[in-house]
C-alpha cells in the first residue's frame, strides 16, 4: 500500500512540475498584448543582437579568465 502512494505522490508531483514548466514556457506568449502608454522602442539588428547575446558574454568570460590566470600566476613566482 505504501508503494502506491509513493507511486501516487510521484506521479502528481510530475504532472505538477510539467504544467508549472509548460506555463511558464507559454507566459512570454501574453507580451503581445500592448499596454497602454508601451513605447517599445527600436529593435536590434542581427550584428546588434550577436554582439550583446553572443560576443559580449564570450569577451567577458575570457577577460575574467585571463584576470585569474594572471593573478594566480603571480602568486606562484612569489
Amino acid at each position: 500500500m505504501s508503494n502506491e502512494v509513493n507511486k501516487n505522490a510521484l506521479r502528481a508531483g510530475t504532472v505538477t512540475a510539467g504544467v508549472t514548466l509548460m506555463t511558464l514556457l507559454s507566459s512570454p506568449a501574453f507580451a503581445l498584448t500592448r499596454d497602454d502608454g508601451d513605447d517599445p522602442g527600436p529593435g536590434l539588428s542581427i550584428a546588434e543582437t550577436l554582439g550583446l547575446y553572443v560576443a559580449a558574454p564570450i569577451v567577458l568570460f575570457l577577460l575574467i579568465a585571463g584576470l585569474v590566470m594572471v593573478g594566480d600566476r603571480h602568486k606562484k613566482n612569489s
